[in-house]
Formats: structure tokens, C-alpha cells, sequence
């Protein structure tokens, strides 16, 4: 299969999908520009990765001056594909939570990938061009003890479904791409643990971003659900969410038991991803 060389934007490289995303792209031949707000981490993927051209943004992307900076780097770049891998996780029941946990996780998870969709939109409409927002299995299947992240990537699901359809007469295509569970070093002690015991597959990393860098390469569109059972969850949750229920309820009781020594700091990149 010819490769199309892309000029791709990537936030939260640094991450555990990000960093991933990064490496496998740059083997391809890609060039990319790299967005988090650790410049030191950056610099250190910068240099492991192959090919020339590729560039850094250090910027904090919830806030304004970030998503301007992001433009006129982007602009600069002559960028063609926007992949958002920006996100924070945390394990914790509600009753446990805080407004501020509330408002970090949705402001990094769902506000931050829609207006950086918007500061975008104009340079990546002069083009054919691509958007991917990576999301969760858990966008579409509320669990137990992840209230707030799943709020998150429900609505970051509703965003990305309702762009695509709104730019279905341009030449923009825009994914939906949803891990389950990924293995990285990110990942808190207690939700490995927890994923252990309740028997939960866990996915590598680069596992992961060879099946975006596939979905990239084949122009796809719409939803990609990785995983066996979970995509098939996602499905049956949709249409009959009373069985998903009642499967879910008998994990409760271990659940309940990890989230107890839990704080209200959200885990970065805890179950696949993050911010920095």
C-alpha cells in the first residue's frame, strides 16, 4: 500500500499513545509536529525518533494562548492531519470526587480536543485533511469508578460523531478512535492491579497506535472500537444496556474496593493517554 506523507499535528505526544502514535508515524515517513506542555519530555521523543522536519510546541492546550500558538505553529507547519491523544484518567467513585476533579477532567478531556477542532478547522479545510480524536471503549460503556472520565469521552463520542457528519461535504474525514485498556507505565498501581483481578486484556501501546497508523493509511471514518470483548460490549450496550448491567454489576464489588485509597488527584494518561 502507496503511503501518503502526512504533515501531522499530535497533542499529548509525550503520552503513553501519543508517544506510540509518534514513533510509529515517524517510521512511516510522516512529518509531525509534537504538542505537550513538557518541553524536556518532547525534546527526548524528538530525538529518538526517525526522519527529519519534525518540530515542538510546548503549550498548555486548555488555555487560549496555548490553542493561539498551536494555530500559528500549525499554520507554519502546513499541517494536513490532527491527531488529539490529550487526556487524563482517574479512578475514583463519585461521592469521592470534587467540582475540581469535575472540571479538570472535562476541560482536558472533552473541552480541550473541541477547541482545538475549532482553532484548526480553518487550515485543515484548505485541504484534504484528517482529524482523529483518540477516545475510550469507556465513551461508550459507563462504568463504575471512571463517572467523570466516561462523562468525558461520551461527550468527546457525541463531538467528534456530530463534526464528521457537519464536515460530511468537505474534504475533511474525521475518526473516532477508541482503545480499551493499554499497558503503559502511566498506569496507576491500583488500576493495574484492578484490571488484574477482574480479568480485563490490556493492549501495548504500540500495538495500539499500528492499528491508527492502519486506520490513517486506509482514510477510515467514523468509529474504531479496539478490542475482544469490549467492541462487541459496546455494540450490545447500545442496544440492550440492561445485560451490560447486569455483567458489570458482579465487578462492582471489587471495583468499590480499589477505588477506596484513591485521592482526588486524577491518574495522567491512566488508562491509555494523557495531557502531558
Amino acid at each position: 500500500m502507496k503511503i501518503h506523507r502526512r504533515r501531522v499535528v499530535i497533542t499529548g505526544a509525550s503520552g503513553g499513545i501519543g508517544n506510540a502514535v509518534t514513533k510509529a508515524l515517524a517510521v512511516q515517513g510522516h512529518e509531525l509536529l509534537l504538542c505537550g506542555r513538557n518541553s524536556s519530555k518532547l525534546n527526548v521523543l524528538k530525538d529518538e525518533i526517525e526522519g527529519n522536519g519534525h518540530q515542538l510546541l510546548t503549550a498548555d492546550l486548555t488555555a487560549t494562548a496555548g490553542l493561539k500558538a498551536l494555530f500559528n505553529a500549525a499554520q507554519a507547519f502546513e499541517a494536513d492531519t490532527l491527531i488529539n491523544c490529550l487526556g487524563v484518567n482517574q479512578l475514583q467513585l463519585l461521592a469521592a470526587s470534587n467540582a475540581a476533579d469535575s472540571e479538570r477532567i472535562i476541560s482536558t478531556n472533552l473541552l480541550a480536543p473541541m477547541n482545538i477542532c475549532r482553532t484548526l478547522l480553518p487550515l485543515l479545510q484548505l485541504k484534504p485533511s484528517t482529524i482523529v480524536n483518540v477516545g475510550s471503549v469507556l465513551g461508550s460503556i459507563g462504568c463504575a469508578g471512571s463517572t467523570l472520565y466516561c462523562a468525558s469521552k461520551a461527550g468527546l463520542h457525541g463531538f467528534t460523531e456530530a463534526l464528521r457528519r457537519e464536515l460530511a461535504d468537505t474534504s475533511v474525514t474525521v475518526l473516532y478512535f477508541a482503545p480499551r485498556a493499554t499497558d503503559t507505565e502511566l498506569n496507576s498501581q491500583e488500576m493495574q492491579d484492578m484490571n488484574q483481578q477482574l480479568g480485563n486484556k490490556t493492549d501495548s501501546p504500540e500495538w495500539v497506535a499500528e492499528q491508527l497508523c492502519q486506520a490513517l493509511a486506509q482514510r477510515r471514518q467514523g468509529d474504531v472500537y479496539l478490542g475482544w470483548p469490549e467492541s462487541l460490549f459496546v455494540r450490545i450496550n447500545a442496544l440492550l444496556p440492561n445485560v451490560v448491567d447486569k455483567s458489570l454489576l458482579k465487578q462492582l464489588p471489587i471495583i468499590k474496593r480499589f477505588c477506596q485509597g484513591t485521592t482526588s488527584a486524577p491518574q495522567t494518561a491512566g488508562e491509555h493517554h494523557e495531557v502531558s
